[in-house]
């Protein structure tokens, strides 16, 4: 933001908010989407491979749970993201190179 707002010339000392300097410059927000998207294709890259991550990605560990309010986990995001509401739909679909390729094509554009 400090970039954008020193670019169109806007003082320190002027009470805008981040949201109306990005529409001032017409830019959107994209560090999500590309967090989101290295998350999608790095899933991808494990789920083919089929080894100790694989495992540690899709299974559960024995043992108690935590207190507190619980981690959000990266394949709850990514169905979520996807439109996909189950898990288990995005590891079928990692099987198929060019259905993945279209979802995440298709969530990129949607942004978040």
């Amino acid at each position: 933001m400090w970039f954008l707002r020193r670019m169109l010339g806007i003082p320190w000392t002027a009470k805008k908010t981040n949201e109306r300097v990005l529409n001032e410059a017409n830019k959107r927000r994209s560090l999500v989407r590309t967090i989101r998207k290295r998350q999608a294709t790095f899933l991808c890259h494990v789920m083919r491979r089929g080894k100790l991550e694989h495992l540690v990605t899709t299974g559960k560990f024995e043992g108690k749970r935590s207190n507190g309010r619980q981690m959000e986990k990266i394949m709850d995001g990514l169905a979520t993201w996807l439109g996909s509401g189950k898990v288990s739909d995005i590891l079928a679909a990692v099987k198929d190179r060019d259905l993945w390729r279209d979802l995440i094509a298709n969530a990129y554009k949607q942004g978040t």
